[in-house]
């Protein structure tokens, strides 16, 4: 579904991302880890189009991702979380929801005014679902800048569900989260998984990236170092060199 072919991204003389490979098949999850510095947000950025690409190539569904900019890469089935969260603070959570159903390319396709007449019902529906989904039900008309922040990071998840992704790029979706949060999160991935949802994961928690990934690359310094299944990556000496350093013999 997802491949980036030679991926460079250089700031100056800083190579963020140098030379990546990478090929995420359709219906997985696939984690993306390393060392901070490493390059993952930043690959996160080049495939939703946030960054432009220094060299290389990144195709979805065997479309050329070069030159389209973020939302039309959206309107394609690509959406993403931040790792610092980005809502509409001054907007209710069921609002937020509405506004990422409602972009201007939906409203172009469908019109607006057929689509508030007509098609309001099968939105709200569909809004009141991703609310429980997200364990939000009893927060929609509360502002977004009140939630906590554990509640801050369902809605942003949410929020880019609501943009009926079939690839959604999260990147470090537990940072903050407690234990319990982060159990209740690693269920909404695998649900995800289960309704066809292809995931690329950037994450600092182990046990999350381990519990739910079904393949994983490891960058350092920009570079891939190791790719594989959970087992193979947690017995890898390159990447126990990169997390413990030195030598791990």
């Amino acid at each position: 579904m997802l491949e980036l072919k030679g991926v460079s991204r250089h700031f100056g003389g800083v190579k963020a991302v140098d030379g990546l490979d990478l090929k995420v098949g359709k219906g997985l999850i696939f984690g993306l880890i390393g060392p901070n510095g490493s390059g993952k947000s930043t690959t996160v950025n080049l495939v939703s189009g946030l960054f432009d690409l220094t060299s290389g190539s990144i195709h979805f569904e065997n479309g050329d991702l070069s030159g389209i900019p973020t939302h039309k890469r959206l309107q394609l089935g690509i959406a993403r979380t931040f790792q610092n969260i980005r809502l509409f603070g001054q907007l209710t959570v069921w609002q937020n929801l509405w506004v990422a159903q409602n972009s201007p390319e939906d409203r172009a396709r469908h019109g607006f005014f057929s689509r508030w007449l007509g098609g309001q019902s099968g939105v709200r529906e569909e809004i009141s679902q991703l609310l429980e989904f997200s364990g939000l039900a009893h927060k929609r008309d509360e502002l977004a800048a009140n939630l906590a922040f554990g509640e801050q990071r369902r809605l942003e998840l949410a929020r880019a569900l609501a943009t009926r992704p079939r690839l959604l790029l999260l990147d470090e979706p537990a940072a903050g989260m407690n234990n319990e949060e982060i159990g209740q999160l690693r269920e909404r991935i695998l649900s995800l998984r289960g309704r066809g949802i292809t995931i690329l994961l950037v994450e600092h928690v182990m046990e999350l990236v381990m519990g739910v990934t079904d393949r994983i690359a490891v960058l350092n310094f920009g570079q891939k170092i190791a790719e594989g299944t959970p087992g193979e990556i947690q017995a890898h000496p390159a990447v126990r060199k990169a997390y413990l350093g030195g030598d791990t013999a």
